[in-house]
């Protein structure tokens, strides 16, 4: 893959692969919400039209992001994983939502608030290592966690 950076930045870099606002959202989908196939995502509540879903998809395989592999039971679909390089994205993730959760409550009152986020709020490191490993355990059943650097 042959990206074009804006500049030698890491910030911008970083947006420049993740700053898109369907980037998240899908890494989140895969993570907290468990999506790994195609339909899974298009049935999401955010409502991803498919011809951007492809595309987001594919740069996030490009960027070694999440893997591709065809579903063992169905060769016609296929089966999404985030690699280690997309589950270091987790603490990002979090941050996001404790900045939501403390700045964007005002503008949107129905943000999510029950014992998951109790949680990130009083300790977001042991919810962050929460969900990478059960993230793990989940691709320990499938397959093992391609290690793309």
């Amino acid at each position: 893959m042959k990206h074009e950076f804006r500049c030698d930045c890491p910030i911008t870099s970083a947006l420049d692969i993740l700053g898109d606002k369907w980037m998240l959202v899908i890494v989140k989908q895969m993570l907290l919400e468990g999506k790994e196939t195609f339909k899974e995502f298009t049935e999401s509540e955010e409502a991803i039209a498919t011809n951007i879903l492809s595309a987001k998809l594919k740069l996030l395989e490009e960027a070694g992001i999440v893997t591709k592999n065809k579903l063992p039971e169905n060769k016609k679909s296929n089966l999404y994983l985030l690699t280690e390089r997309g589950l270091a994205i987790a603490p990002i993730i979090v941050e996001l939502a404790i900045w939501s959760d403390t700045h964007l409550r005002d503008f949107n009152p129905s943000i999510v608030n029950g014992e998951e986020m109790e949680l990130l709020r009083s300790d977001k490191a042991a919810f962050t290592n929460a969900l990478v490993r059960a993230y793990r355990k989940k691709l320990a059943d499938t397959t093992a966690v391609p290690n793309i650097n």
